[in-house]
């Protein structure tokens, strides 16, 4: 793990040192995430707040700089449990669920970051707004909220798309973040795009946050 860490932060670092890499552990246990942990690595993903919930010690219990962010699509009755567990929620994909985000924070008394999710390939088998005024609609109301933090956008590529698609689908949510940011007079800070396969490109389109699970930890195994 330590070779395949060094190489991913020396390619990251070669074309932005100013991005940062999360780690998705997705599937594989904690012991996996301690591993990485050791050698350094602060920023984790995960798909799905049950599993979070059966793997991860609770929030009290764990390191203090280890950052965990839910990148699977929430369920609006997953909203809850999401919002105890989790220090940023990136994939906020509708309006109903960054209400309820919100409404349990207040109730929890507890900031907490999230990012707003863009389906950039367009394909319907993928979760997130869809466009430009939706995802608008959801920013103005993120950023009216005290206890949400708008802390940025977040995409996946085009699976199997060329270069040339892939590019062009990375390229379009950096225009809506800088339009957002424009139009409605804010920061956002973060891009999280590019995984696995595509985060080369996704840095050169300005990603600042790279998920990548596979490379570092190995194939998945969902039978678990």
């Amino acid at each position: 793990m330590k070779q395949v860490l060094d190489t991913l932060h020396s390619q990251i670092n070669q074309l932005n040192p100013n991005v940062k890499l999360m780690c998705v552990s997705k599937t594989h246990p904690f012991k996996a995430v301690e591993s990485a942990y050791n050698l350094g690595e602060r920023l984790f993903g995960e798909n799905r707040v049950q599993e979070v919930d059966l793997k991860y010690p609770k929030p009290d219990k764990r390191s203090k700089d280890l950052e965990l962010h839910l990148i699977g699509h929430l369920q609006s009755n997953k909203c809850k449990k999401a919002v105890e567990l989790f220090d940023s929620i990136d994939s906020v994909d509708s309006i109903k669920v960054l209400n309820k985000i919100n409404n349990y924070a207040t109730n929890l008394d507890k900031k907490i970051d999230i990012m707003l999710e863009y389906n950039s390939s367009m394909d319907e088998n993928k979760t997130g707004f869809e466009t430009y005024e939706e995802i608008k609609e959801a920013a103005l109301l993120a950023t009216s909220y005290k206890y949400v933090n708008l802390k940025g956008l977040m995409t996946i590529g085009p699976l199997g798309g060329n270069e040339k698609q892939i590019r062009s689908a990375f390229k379009l949510v950096r225009e809506i973040k800088e339009k957002l940011e424009n139009e409605l007079n804010i920061e956002i800070q973060e891009l999280s795009m590019g995984m696995s396969g595509d985060y080369k490109i996704a840095i050169e389109e300005g990603s600042t946050i790279v998920r990548v699970g596979t490379k570092i930890f190995g194939n998945r195994d969902y039978s678990k």
